[in-house]
């Protein structure tokens, strides 16, 4: 991850970038209701300078430029995309009657802009259709945007186990996420050749209004067509590639090709570093290769939900062809030198990409890592336990961080220490002695900014730009903790019951739950169904029974309510609920719940 020297060694791909260019949205400046800064493309104005500064690694600064270009395109005859209004892009395909919009962005207000801009060039056509391509946040979130009244008879199509998945990801651990997701995406940081220069799969996530319309129809099986506003659609179905729930698609009348975001022109993460389920590689490549021989030799373009398109049938082979070798490569050495009894951390030092790989400028590091990869593919096979005895009972962070600085002096000889390895250029060694200053005595200001300066460092010399983000935003909140950036979500009011009462039960403080028992029965109206929670050894558990079976056995009281309801006493809210039996059980019961800290400590113990 250190900086190259001299410049950008990779042709430009403006031609590509540019190409089908319709119209900019200008001034690029969209904001919520309450006059919050949603979205701002102009902010990267300083991309347009072609020199590189000394603070940003070359290839990123030149990945930027390439992401940073805003405004409609022409894909192919009837196929338009919108790019840089949001993280991904917005496709739109041209119907009989009106427009299906893919992957709807994160926020509704950028996909209400996305529209606007489109319809301003292409007329004031209705949306027939919305698909999302997988269970990813920035591909769904803005469905409000442009479905504002709801669904209604507007089909939603989406690969099978989307709706489960999206709401484990963002939902379950959605605090943890989302706040990992700020040191990822560099949502602290100004947009600056010193701070924020993008995310190497687009420029940054949207701060808008996220909402959710449920998926109507299925994407159920590889080959299955749907014939959609007089569009045919020939579907790929993807399962835990890029997303546990995923799937390309072929316009086979237009000999155009959606993948998704299964092959986009950087390295993906095989594990996101906000956190997510490991994807498998493996599978990955498998799917790659399937597309590559199912439709390539029928596509013309191949264009995704993030980048450009690539043109021409041989191109497209060539590209997807990388990206089948990249996933292919890293999960195969990956395995191998497992086998050979070497751990993660071991293997990422040793793995790097064939020659003529690594000359592809579309397999490059700038959002996932060779590194960060290959210690994800070791963690889905072996698990974070290395084999090791001395790592299976470490101490934890602070308590093991005073015995390294006790051992060493105290914190101002671990902070000299690390000043010394900084200066002979071992930033990685400089970092974790520091980190342990940092975690022993958090007050001290010197070891603070000392590590503040490393990760500075580490970050401007990243091509990777999510591990610039990372070190950059490290070493801002070590220095100043800047106000967290209000968030707008929707997504909730879209949860089934049992998703609800998942929530809850995540947040059951188990050992002040140890010792009560309750038992409540839930008759939700609008859904016509009794649910029986039961709260017993710290877990909370819950069944649903049908219509005229109700659950055996007496409750200690139970509520009538809808399903809104009980959404908004999951959140605290005090509503007015009939209840029979024991009007304090729901008491003791929501007195039991967790509040998820969404602005928890990351960088400070």
């Amino acid at each position: 991850m250190t900086r190259r020297s001299g410049h950008d060694p990779w042709p430009p791909d403006d031609t590509a970038a540019d190409r089908g260019f319709v119209a900019a949205l200008s001034p690029a400046r969209i904001t919520h209701a309450d006059g919050q800064v949603v979205w701002d493309s102009d902010a990267y104005a300083f991309l347009d300078t072609p020199d590189c500064p000394d603070t940003v690694h070359p290839g990123l600064w030149r990945q930027s430029q390439l992401c940073a270009k805003q405004g409609l395109y022409e894909v192919t005859e009837g196929v338009y995309q919108v790019r840089n209004l949001d993280l991904a892009n917005m496709t739109l395909i041209e119907g009989t009657d009106g427009v299906i919009v893919v992957d709807p962005l994160i926020s509704a207000e950028t996909a209400a802009a996305a529209l606007a801009l489109y319809r301003a060039h292409r007329g004031e056509r209705p949306v027939t259709a919305v698909i999302y391509t997988h269970s990813h946040t920035d591909h769904c979130g803005g469905a409000g945007g442009v479905l504002p009244d709801g669904a209604g008879d507007v089909p939603v199509i989406a690969p099978s186990g989307f709706a489960e998945h999206l709401v484990s990801e963002n939902v379950y651990a959605g605090p943890a996420m989302s706040r990992r997701a700020s040191y990822m995406y560099g949502i602290l940081l100004d947009e600056s050749p010193t701070g924020q220069v993008g995310c190497g799969l687009g420029m940054a996530v949207s701060k808008g209004t996220i909402t959710f319309i449920p998926p109507t129809r299925d994407v159920t099986r590889t080959g299955q067509e749907e014939v959609i506003d007089g569009v045919r659609l020939v579907f790929q179905l993807t399962p835990d590639t890029e997303a546990p729930a995923e799937m390309n698609f072929l316009l086979p009348e237009r000999r155009a090709l959606c993948m998704a975001e299964n092959a986009t022109h950087t390295m993906h993460n095989v594990l996101t570093l906000r956190g997510a389920e490991i994807r498998d590689a493996r599978l990955w490549a498998r799917y790659l290769d399937e597309a590559l021989h199912l439709f390539a030799p029928e596509a013309d373009v191949a264009f995704a939900s993030h980048h450009w398109p690539t043109w021409e049938t041989d191109a497209i082979a060539e590209f997807l062809t990388a990206q089948r070798d990249l996933y292919a490569y890293l999960h195969d050495q990956t395995l191998r030198l497992t086998n050979k009894g070497l751990t993660g951390t071991e293997i990422a030092e040793q793995v790097r990409l064939p020659p003529s790989l690594e000359a592809i400028r579309s397999v490059r590091g700038y959002y996932g890592s060779v590194s960060h990869n290959v210690k994800a593919i070791y963690q889905r096979y072996m698990g974070w336990y290395d084999g090791n005895p001395a790592h299976l009972w470490e101490h934890p962070p602070v308590d093991l961080a005073r015995r390294y600085v006790a051992d060493y002096g105290g914190s101002a000889a671990v902070t000299a220490r690390a000043r010394e390895y900084a200066a002979q250029g071992d930033l990685r060694f400089a970092a974790t002695l520091l980190n342990h200053a940092v975690f022993a005595e958090p007050d001290c200001v010197e070891a603070r900014e000392a590590l503040a300066s490393v990760y500075e460092r580490l970050g401007q010399g990243a091509e990777n730009a999510t591990w610039r983000n990372i070190y950059l935003t490290g070493a801002l909140e070590l220095i100043c903790r800047p106000a967290p950036v209000p968030l707008h979500s929707r997504m909730a009011t879209a949860l089934t019951v049992d998703q609800i009462l998942d929530t809850m039960a995540v947040r059951v403080d188990g050992p002040r739950a140890w010792d009560e028992h309750l038992v409540l029965d839930l008759r939700v109206t609008d859904e016509q169904q009794t649910w029986r929670l039961t709260l017993s050894h710290g877990a909370l558990t819950h069944r649903s029974t049908p219509p005229g079976h109700p659950p055996a056995g007496d409750a200690h009281a139970t509520l009538t309510l809808t399903r809104l309801q009980l959404l908004a006493l999951a959140n605290g809210a005090q509503e007015d609920i009939s209840t029979q039996g024991d009007p304090g059980a729901l008491r003791r019961l929501l007195g039991l719940l967790d509040t998820p800290d969404p602005h928890f400590d990351i960088v400070t113990p």
